[in-house]
């Protein structure tokens, strides 16, 4: 520990994770969050980052075998077919594929500041799979976007306006 932390007492320091947590509800249940220091949120912003190209072509396979498929009809609608991408109103599939990734390692990482019940639990051991099976994505995104506001309110929710 650093004097600071040392300056504030035996107590702060006994107390310390309890100082970095916040909670909210939603649907009923009470979520406790930990409130990552500065460095483990940079942390947590480079793993988001970080893309599996295996899983990224697989999404890709996934949105663009039925327009490859039916390539004709497509064709007519104005899709546009690349050597290795497929254009929609010149949007790339493979982009989508990397920004589904992205997105999945975002609440992945977001619902790892859980602080779980089951105080035995290494909540680093979650995987998006996990996560998808409990919640349908629109709640994904409510829990992300509510655990965004515990860890770092706005000025007006700060003042209590």
């Amino acid at each position: 520990m650093n004097q600071f932390a040392n300056a504030l007492g035996k107590k702060f320091l006994e107390n310390q994770e309890l100082v970095r947590t916040r909670s909210f509800e939603f649907g009923g249940h009470i979520f406790q969050i930990k409130v990552p220091t500065t460095l483990e949120f940079e942390a947590i912003t480079e793993r988001v980052k970080l893309i599996d190209n295996d899983l990224v072509n697989k999404y890709y396979q996934e949105l663009s075998t039925p327009f490859i498929q039916n390539k004709d009809k497509f064709v007519e609608e104005g899709v546009e077919f690349k050597e290795d991408d497929v254009l929609i109103k010149n949007r790339s599939l493979k982009e989508t594929a990397k920004n589904k990734a992205i997105t999945e390692n975002r609440i992945t990482e977001m619902f790892k500041l859980i602080v779980p019940e089951d105080k035995t639990f290494d909540m680093n051991t979650i995987t998006y799979e996990m996560v998808e099976e409990l919640f349908p994505f629109s709640i994904q995104l409510e829990v992300v976007d509510h655990i965004t506001k515990t860890i770092s309110p706005s000025y007006e929710s700060a003042k209590g306006k």
